[in-house]
């Protein structure tokens, strides 16, 4: 038992860090080849910081843990809104002015309400995936649309800010995305490997691993990023760092996750982990798009998602109990 968590301990820490790698890595390159910041903001930062993620899931479905993977996806989701927009908002309220995250909010959603209904048998089969792949690409030549016609984006002026000039030399960059990336595969096998000997031993679902721990660390690359950007007052890098990791979850790492094996869905996950994670993506809809000008994310607002986040861990750990004991 001793050299499972520890595994989890370092793999997770091992993670973050390279995490940070990957993406530094990734913005440099994208900066040098002359990429927009809209499409670096929208693409290699939201989507960058769902890596984690997407090589944690894939690893789990590949080792015949699909449960893992699925936990993961919805529970780095929920860990996003809650935990992420909870802390950073009550921190420093967000604003969102931008009108290119304000057309992904509502993407956001119906994206989340396909995989509800692509679930409601019970199974997110090769072909249900293969759907979410499709839907992603299609999202991802959206973005590149968006990206170059929309360069004067306010969203684009908060990510050019924040990026700077690009330290050191074209190899550099690529090594340290080369790097980043070798890192967060190895690291994610360790903890992959920690987190499924750990649940066998204490006698609780994969699922609730995922949701919990895995989830949780995976999501930490994003809770940095947008805490920092708060910090600075560029609140639409810490909302866009957001949406477009959940828009990564739901569609990219779920659908790799069910092409690789087939991933039976517990009734419990459609009862109680997939209805949190709409409520609160209709939630983040509500405060962030502005229905009277721009969107904006209170500390009252932020203080509730994060209650959000304390009670449905709190019913997890609650049920991992029950089922431990």
């Amino acid at each position: 038992m001793i050299l499972p968590v520890v595994a989890v301990l370092i793999g997770l820490g091992v993670l973050v860090w390279s995490a940070g790698l990957f993406i530094d890595g990734a913005k440099a390159v994208a900066q040098r080849f002359g990429m927009s910041p809209l499409l670096i903001g929208m693409l290699v930062i939201g989507f960058g910081t769902s890596a984690p993620e997407m090589v944690v899931s894939g690893l789990s479905a590949a080792q015949g843990n699909p449960g893992l993977a699925l936990g993961n996806a919805f529970g780095s989701n929920i860990t996003n809104i809650a935990l992420i927009l909870g802390v950073t908002a009550v921190i420093r309220p967000l604003g969102v002015h931008s009108n290119v995250l304000r057309k992904e909010l509502p993407v956001l959603a119906v994206a989340t309400a396909l995989v509800a209904v692509l679930m409601v048998d019970n199974l997110l089969g090769f072909y249900d995936a293969l759907l979410l792949l499709l839907v992603f690409a299609g999202l991802t030549a959206w973005s590149v649309y968006e990206g170059r016609h929309h360069g004067r984006d306010s969203f684009a002026a908060s990510v050019d800010h924040s990026l700077g000039t690009p330290q050191g030399s074209m190899k550099r960059s690529v090594i340290t995305l080369v790097v980043g990336l070798l890192l967060l595969v190895v690291s994610s096998q360790a903890l992959v490997w920690g987190a499924v000997e750990i649940a066998e031993s204490i006698g609780v679902s994969d699922v609730i691993i995922g949701l919990t721990v895995v989830a949780i660390g995976t999501s930490l690359p994003e809770l940095a990023s947008s805490v920092i950007a708060a910090r600075k007052g560029d609140h639409e890098i810490a909302f866009g760092n957001v949406i477009g990791s959940n828009l990564f979850n739901t569609l990219a790492v779920t659908g790799i996750a069910g092409s690789i094996h087939p991933v039976d869905v517990a009734p419990i996950v459609l009862s109680r982990d997939l209805p949190v994670m709409g409520f609160l993506t209709v939630a983040l809809f509500f405060f962030g798009f502005g229905f009277r000008g721009a969107g904006r994310i209170n500390r009252f607002e932020g203080a509730f998602l994060l209650l959000c986040f304390v009670v449905y861990t709190g019913v997890l750990i609650s049920s991992a109990l029950e089922t431990a004991v």
